[in-house]
């Protein structure tokens, strides 16, 4: 696993950091960027049941228990987590809580994961969402996080068209198999079922992070990459716009 990690995901990130949750009195330093591996990561979680109904009503009432996350240092702090297979394509997920499975925004992006690899690697990724709506379009009126499509740029180069996602039963389960880990990267067995055809059987590559979610208004938001402490590194950003 470690000698597999080193192929995909090494060169791609500097110094590594897969811990639990950070205790409510942590404070976290907003130097932008990177997160990585190292040798000792345990391996995550496996697919062991399907999330039942049960399950989402323990989740609903998790208010009221013993293994509610602690409060983030920042109210615009948000949990981001970028995964893909190697042969597929990449996804950003954006979490308030750690423990819900419900996330806030999904989207499907339609830069293959090989390519942000290789971004990633110099050191700067700026990933733009743009979309343009008409005055009298329903779309201009509806929150931001609410558009359904959008065209991306990756560092200033038009790659294709991003989707917002419904979480489906797949994306519930390997969040629920990051509960545990607020930063780190590594991956996760085959079988979670996103994509199609040889796609979806092979391992789940992740990366997540904590982000710092700016709102300039109702037409921009954007999402950017805590530094952990002591680690030097690239920067990511991920840009919504909508332009009239």
């Amino acid at each position: 696993m470690t000698k597999t990690l080193r192929q995909f995901l090494l060169p791609c990130f500097t110094t590594t950091t897969a811990t639990a949750a950070t205790p409510a009195t942590t404070t976290v330093t907003k130097k932008r960027l990177s997160t990585s591996l190292r040798d000792d990561i345990q391996d995550p979680p496996r697919k062991t049941q399907e999330i039942t109904d049960a399950d989402q009503s323990e989740e609903e009432n998790e208010s009221g228990g013993g293994g509610v996350a602690p409060p983030r240092a920042s109210k615009t702090m948000v949990i981001g987590t970028i995964f893909g297979h190697r042969r597929g394509h990449v996804w950003f997920c954006v979490q308030h809580d750690r423990l819900s499975t419900r996330p806030a925004l999904l989207l499907e992006l339609p830069i293959p994961t090989h390519l942000l690899v290789k971004e990633m690697r110099c050191g700067l990724v700026r990933i733009a969402l743009e979309t343009l709506t008409r005055p009298d379009s329903e779309l201009g009126s509806c929150p931001l996080r609410s558009v359904p499509v959008w065209t991306m740029l990756c560092n200033g180069r038009k790659l294709g068209f991003a989707g917002r996602r419904k979480a489906t039963e797949a994306t519930r389960l390997m969040l629920k198999s990051l509960q545990s880990i607020t930063v780190g990267a590594g991956v996760l067995p085959a079988g979670f079922g996103f994509g199609s055809g040889t796609e979806a059987d092979g391992e789940l590559m992740y990366m997540r992070a904590n982000y710092e979610c700016v709102v300039g208004g109702p037409d921009s938001e954007s999402f950017h990459l805590i530094n952990p402490d002591e680690c030097p590194g690239q920067e990511l950003s991920i840009f919504l716009m909508r332009s009239r």
